[in-house]
């Protein structure tokens, strides 16, 4: 007989324990986060900036508490039965939510992630002894490919699964309006005039938006979103700060609560992580860093009598191998180095040229050849979308000497679709790293892809290198 794991971990307390300070279990210390105001941060502005330290909960970010609504409601409802498999897809932190919550209920745990999250958060969620599928994120959620279309591929074939589908699920927002705003009415005694959180499932904001409003319907809530992203008027594409912004309308996500929405980059919610690290001591993720940024955009044109709060859904320890990372960072093109860098080369470039020349997966072969024609480029990029394009939506490259090759051999290659013949994808650079590292690269490949801001810019070859470098005429050797 297969004991209930909801029977043997919410047992009656212990007698012996009744007069100590001690959570019965990790899922008591869930909520109940502080809040600290960005005392260097906010100096210069008219009004004190605060922020909601989610980092403090077990699972390290706010999504332990949406996670424990939903596992709730299934058991409640008869979706989830002891023993059960969770299936979730998931940028990271609901997964360590849910994780936490089946190790003490005694669930199985399967995730879908894309191969934009961090390794970290992948070795976080397996650490727990979870399962976890790694999709690509260049991908339409209807392709089979997509995270979404995964998970449910993965519902369908096993027994006894329960996907929480935070993205839809009700339990998700009203987790907030239950724990998340009646904490921070409290701690800011009904003081609050502006509160300012990411949209990533729409269970924060619409959840605390929801219950500060009927506290005080002159609250004015703001979603702090990525550049690109539908919140903000986007198509959900491209930008690289994890756990917020959508490609999608959620359910979860309740408009009517929402006030304003403040677009921020990718460079400056990473500037802000690091900011705020370093000047505050706390370290936060990128998507703190979208949410600080746009909360002291806010702050500066309120007044004294104002006071805003700003949701930091998780800690920087999840992205030491990526925001917190220098060679990254310069790689993605979100720093400068001193001296000549790329940057100067391409300012430097005298020509016509698109900035980045490149054909779709489903493009001909002669498509890619005429277009090379056309420019007068022996390089091009093989990617998937339209600009601006993210670096995970380049999937390969064609220089002319391949072509060439793959023609001789036989005619009909040329109305082959691209994907059939391409090469692998071109060595990256920063456009803030110096001339000498793309001296380096050069040795070794034909041409390299400039990353600006984390998007694909354009492509330099040898030859453009030497031009930079040589001198112009009546110049010095």
């Amino acid at each position: 007989m297969t004991t209930d794991p909801r029977r043997t971990t919410r047992r009656p307390e212990d007698p012996r324990l009744e007069d100590l300070d001690v959570a019965g279990t990790v899922l008591d210390l869930v909520g109940g986060t502080p809040l600290v105001r960005l005392s260097r941060l906010d100096a210069d502005l008219p009004c004190p900036v605060l922020v909601k330290l989610e980092t403090a909960n077990p699972g390290g970010s706010i999504k332990d508490r949406a996670a424990i609504a939903m596992v709730d409601a299934a058991e409640r409802d008869g979706l989830l039965e002891p023993g059960g498999t969770i299936i979730e897809p998931t940028s990271g932190n609901t997964g360590v939510g849910l994780a936490i919550v089946a190790a003490q209920r005694g669930y199985r745990c399967v995730f879908v992630m894309t191969d934009k999250v961090s390794e970290e958060k992948v070795s976080l969620l397996r650490a727990y002894g979870s399962e976890v599928v790694v999709c690509p994120v260049a991908v339409p959620p209807e392709d089979p490919q997509s995270y979404y279309s995964t998970a449910d591929r993965l519902m369908r074939e096993t027994p006894g699964a329960f996907q929480p589908n935070q993205y839809h699920n009700p339990a998700n927002p009203q987790a907030h309006y239950e724990t998340t705003g009646p904490e921070i009415w409290e701690q800011t005694k009904g003081r609050i005039t502006h509160f300012v959180a990411g949209a990533g499932t729409g269970g924060t904001i619409s959840g605390v938006g929801r219950y500060l409003k009927e506290q005080d319907p002159t609250v004015t809530v703001v979603v702090a979103d990525p550049e690109g992203s539908v919140y903000s008027g986007g198509s959900g594409r491209p930008y690289l700060v994890e756990g917020v912004g959508e490609d999608f309308w959620p359910a979860t996500y309740h408009p009517d609560v929402v006030d304003e929405t403040v677009a921020v980059s990718d460079a400056d919610s990473f500037a802000m992580a690091h900011r705020v690290t370093r000047d505050e001591g706390l370290l936060i993720g990128g998507s703190g860093g979208t949410a600080v940024a746009a909360a002291l955009r806010v702050a500066e044109g309120l007044s004294a009598d104002d006071l805003v709060v700003a949701v930091v859904p998780d800690s920087g320890r999840g992205y030491l191998s990526k925001v917190f990372d220098d060679g990254w960072m310069a790689t993605m093109g979100f720093s400068r180095a001193d001296g000549p860098v790329i940057g100067d080369l391409l300012d430097d470039r005298d020509d016509d040229l698109p900035e980045l020349i490149y054909v779709g997966p489903e493009d001909t072969v002669r498509d890619a050849a005429l277009l090379m024609r056309k420019y007068g480029v022996s390089q091009i990029a093989v990617a998937k979308g339209e600009m601006p394009l993210s670096a995970a939506e380049v999937m390969g490259s064609v220089s002319e000497l391949w072509l060439m090759s793959q023609t001789h051999r036989s005619d009909e290659v040329l109305d082959r679709p691209i994907e059939e013949v391409v090469q692998d994808p071109l060595p990256t650079i920063g456009a803030g790293e110096p001339v000498d590292r793309a001296v380096e690269l050069l040795e070794h490949a034909p041409a390299l892809l400039v990353l600006d801001g984390g998007r694909p810019r354009t492509i330099v070859s040898r030859s453009d290198l030497l031009g930079f470098l040589s001198p112009g005429p009546g110049e010095d050797l």
